[in-house]
């Protein structure tokens, strides 16, 4: 797969694979990294040409956010090298400093492609931003192992499903999300090798776009709400309900979301690669997913997958899902 640059208004977007050799070159001078043990080792060039350096510890976006910055300088580009809690630090920490984000995913996360993050506690005037650059290699974007890619290739899934049927809904990011949807298909046709990792890497960036534009609704709440009220890993916790959650648009949108249940089987085979094909599964307990249904009930993004979900009905999936 050939690799590109896309301008697009106020980001540049970089992918390819090998394109992580560009990075340095292609990043502002006197860029402040966040990253973790991990990821450091998959870019030292970037670890090292960094004005500063801070590791991003386990916990929520909103808390390691504020935890950091006291710390962090307040000049330059606040580049996340990591996962999607690593690049949503990274834009927080941007938008409550006013500074520009940049992004080298390192899983399929599309956090690299949105607005859509916590904030830091306490800080009221914080902004959501997008990040500003991009370099997207899938020899990282899509490096993690089988059950922990299943995982990630399933959040995918659902930005990709569920961008096509919100209120906010457009042509483009339709496309954007159906090609996405394509790919992730394709790649679990077969064995998971380079070629379908650059796929997966792709879709997560299409997908990402076009969530962006679209937002979320009724997919995205119950895989949220069980991540922090059940615990729950936010890949796992989408492969875990996807495939009802799937259902349930189709049957708000009947013939447009899933018309022949490919998408649910689609869903279904990741979550079994993921070792999530049930909330039991994912270290959630029973008791928990009454107190996930209420907590869901009061998001405001369920609004934009009309008619909005009640709380009957979020138990109700939620326990299908068990």
């Amino acid at each position: 797969m050939s690799g590109f640059t896309w301008h697009d208004g106020e980001r540049a977007i970089h992918f390819g694979r090998g394109r992580i050799a560009e990075a340095v070159e292609l990043l502002p001078d006197g860029y402040v990294l966040l990253t973790t043990e991990r990821a450091q080792t998959d870019a030292p060039a970037v670890v090292e040409a960094a004005a500063e350096v801070h590791l991003v510890g386990p916990g929520l976006v909103d808390e390691l956010s504020a935890e950091l910055l006291p710390n962090v300088g307040r000049e330059g580009m606040v580049v996340g090298l990591g996962g999607g809690r690593v690049v949503d630090t990274a834009k927080a920490v941007g938008g409550a400093t006013g500074r520009p984000a940049g992004a080298i995913p390192t899983t399929l996360s599309a956090a690299e492609m949105t607005k859509i993050h916590r904030t830091p506690a306490g800080i009221a005037d914080a902004k959501r931003i997008r990040p500003a650059f991009v370099l997207n290699d899938p020899a990282l974007c899509a490096s993690q192992p089988p059950a922990e890619l299943a995982a990630s290739a399933a959040n995918s899934l659902a930005h990709a499903v569920e961008a096509q049927c919100t209120t906010m809904a457009s042509p483009v990011p339709t496309l954007a999300a159906r090609e996405a949807a394509r790919l992730i298909d394709a790649a679990y046709a077969g064995e998971i090798e380079d070629i379908q990792r650059d796929h997966l890497a792709l879709a997560a960036l299409l997908s990402g776009y076009a969530i962006d534009a679209a937002w979320y609704g009724l997919s995205h709440v119950m895989s949220q709400t069980l991540v922090r009220v059940g615990g729950a890993g936010h890949g796992q916790a989408n492969a875990a309900v996807l495939p009802y959650t799937i259902g349930a648009l189709e049957r708000r949108r009947p013939g447009y979301v899933d018309p022949d249940a490919s998408l649910r089987d689609l869903a279904r085979r990741l979550a079994e690669h993921a070792g999530a094909d049930g909330i039991r599964k994912i270290g959630v307990a029973e008791e928990k997913l009454a107190e996930c249904a209420r907590a869901g009930a009061q998001r405001a993004e369920l609004d934009l997958t009309p008619p909005r979900a009640d709380e009957a009905e979020l138990l109700e999936l939620y326990r299908q899902a068990w």
